[in-house]
């Protein structure tokens, strides 16, 4: 199964979506499976967050709807502090409507959320065809940024307009964007964007396996790891689901059952849908390859009993440590909001990067320990 195998080597194996080997391969490189929840107000806040924290994650999520003034200097700060400190950006949407609403909220409005966002998140209560409306809405959208990039960049790595006036037209049918890939000469992801600017498209596999499991293992120095990430590129003009399969929340009514439909619709659409948000590895048949991002992760403060991280907040929500989330019960990745921003540890002076840091070693430290410093 793909839970003993290293980060890099997950990369390897097939995907239909180009955003989940560069994910691993970012991972291995930084030696980072921690997700910081940017549970913010104001743009200055949420900019300087990122900046702080930037270098010891792989992936920023973020709230747009409860940011007071969300607009165009959101985005584009965003963006920009992403591509430097090479994290992706995660919009915790949690969609949960019919297909024709999704599809407005995910590429209309303020927000625009697909024209900026790698990442979302959907339930899946209202069947399955939220996923496919969300692709469709996802690949049109990717065109209409296409075209933008086309006509506006000449030379160097096109970036994502963040001009949303194209996406505002897409056609949702389910065919828009579906072609041939160029780089693989298989049939292209739904939710890629395949164009003649061909390094939107090859930022995965700009890097050799070989550097991403040498850097990933403790090989090398700052410079090598430095040298890997400028060749993994910025990532592919592709977007990602994660469907929400299991909560960390006291009562809440996903049950067994419910995570086993999760799993269905995952599978039937594995060239959008690139992970869960779930509690254990949902990873069960042997062709599975998707990541879970895992909320209600927190550590105590240095000097505290390990216990201590493990109660809740007083509104529902439980918390575990990296050693049981990643460790032993499979997770890939561990999401932490209150954890960093109001940690006892940057209340008596540590900073929130430093406090980063601490997370990200201990998320490292419970993945090596299930699958070895080498890997598999």
């Amino acid at each position: 199964m793909s839970q003993t195998l290293h980060f890099s080597a997950r990369a390897d194996l097939p995907s239909e979506n180009p955003l989940r080997p560069y994910l691993y391969r970012l991972i291995a490189i930084k030696r980072s499976n921690l997700c910081v929840s940017a549970d913010v107000n104001k743009t200055t806040v949420l900019l300087r967050l990122a900046e702080e924290v930037g270098d010891y994650i792989c992936v920023l999520k973020v709230h747009a709807d409860i940011i007071d003034d969300f607009d165009e200097r959101t985005i584009n700060g965003l963006q920009e502090i992403s591509r430097r400190k090479k994290f992706l950006i995660f919009e915790d949407r949690k969609f949960g409507d019919i297909g024709s609403t999704v599809q407005h909220q995910y590429t209309r409005g303020v927000h625009r959320i697909a024209t900026w966002a790698h990442l979302t998140n959907a339930h899946i209560f209202p069947g399955p065809a939220i996923v496919t409306a969300l692709k469709a809405a996802a690949a049109s959208t990717l065109q209409s940024l296409v075209q933008n990039v086309s006509t506006e960049i000449t030379t160097g790595t096109p970036r994502i307009s963040s001009d949303g006036e194209e996406a505002d037209d897409c056609d949702f049918g389910r065919g828009g964007g579906e072609r041939p890939s160029e780089n693989s000469g298989r049939k292209g992801s739904v939710v890629t964007a395949t164009t003649t600017i061909s390094q939107t498209v090859e930022g995965s596999q700009r890097t050799p396996a070989s550097m991403a499991r040498a850097v990933s293992a403790g090989e090398g120095d700052d410079g090598d790891r430095e040298e890997a990430l400028e060749a993994l590129g910025e990532p592919p003009l592709a977007r990602g689901l994660l469907i929400f399969a299991q909560m960390s929340s006291q009562g809440n009514l996903m049950d067994s059952a419910y995570t086993k439909k999760c799993v269905t619709a995952a599978r039937a659409d594995a060239d959008f849908v690139i992970g869960y948000i779930a509690q254990r590895s949902l990873n069960e048949s042997k062709k599975d390859n998707f990541i879970s991002f895992t909320p209600g992760v927190n550590l105590p403060a240095e000097g505290v009993a390990d216990s201590a991280a493990r109660k809740g907040d007083g509104l529902g929500q439980q918390y575990r440590t990296p050693e049981i989330v990643v460790a032993k019960d499979g997770c890939d990745i561990i999401i932490v909001g209150r954890g960093i921003l109001e940690a006892e540890n940057v209340k008596q002076g540590k900073t929130r990067a430093q406090e980063a840091e601490r997370y990200r070693e201990a998320a490292w430290k419970a993945y090596e320990a299930r699958v070895g410093k080498k890997g598999r």
